[in-house]
């Protein structure tokens, strides 16, 4: 009894890395669908905004749940330019955590994808030093979409982060103001099979890990390198 509990317990060792890695690769896999569809979309997000984004971040499916105290939490991938002007092609992703809670009269369920585009190196700098507030940390706004996403500049505008979403439920409207970010270090390390931050992965040349492929394929496709 006592050998086979051993063993079991050796099985289960081994298993758990495997599992969480599994998890965080499909989370990738999911955060390439929303970003894939919500490119597609009239209202989504425009390719002219992407191609002037420093980082995207994704999150698929944040789950908010509401009965006189509400809630957000999701679990998403970031993704930066290479080189020190953050204009070349896309970077190694980073796994993201965003959580969210607000006080007041609510009902009701909903799950919506997000996508954000960091639009400036000072926003970047900001989310990769660490958890970051929207509306306060990081200025933010609704993205711009139809004509005024094709004059968008986003040199011009005082606006760290662009928001993009799509909403499934019961609520009417969405927003991110004073949701927080942060590296999800614990998914880090089950992707990379170590302790590395967001930072570190974007800034020290990380090998992409198979699974982001498919993220990297839609990203290069819609917004190629600016130089």
């Amino acid at each position: 009894m006592k050998k086979r509990m051993m063993v079991f317990a050796l099985c289960l060792a081994v298993a758990s890395p495997l599992f969480a890695q599994k998890k965080e690769e499909e989370r990738i896999a999911n955060s390439a669908t929303v970003l894939q569809e919500l490119l597609a979309g009239d209202k989504g997000l425009p390719t002219h905004v992407l191609d002037q984004a420093d980082c995207v971040l994704i999150f698929p499916s944040v789950k908010k749940i509401a009965i006189g105290i509400g809630g957000s939490y999701g679990r998403g991938v970031l993704v930066c330019r290479k080189g020190s002007k953050m204009d070349g092609a896309w970077g190694t992703p980073a796994m993201y955590k965003l959580d969210e809670a607000s006080i007041g009269v609510q009902l009701g369920s909903t799950a919506t994808d997000f996508v954000l585009t960091v639009m400036n190196q000072k926003g970047a700098e900001q989310i990769l030093n660490g958890k970051t507030k929207l509306g306060s940390n990081a200025a933010a706004a609704a993205g711009p979409t139809g004509a005024q996403a094709t004059s968008y500049n986003a040199g011009a505008m005082n606006v760290d982060v662009l928001t993009y979403s799509r909403s499934k439920g019961l609520f009417a409207g969405v927003s991110l103001q004073g949701a927080t970010m942060d590296s999800d270090d614990d998914a880090n390390k089950s992707l990379y099979g170590k302790a590395i931050g967001a930072k570190d992965i974007v800034e020290g040349g990380q090998a992409t890990p198979e699974a982001a492929k498919p993220l990297d394929d839609v990203l290069t496709k819609a917004s190629p390198a600016r130089k």
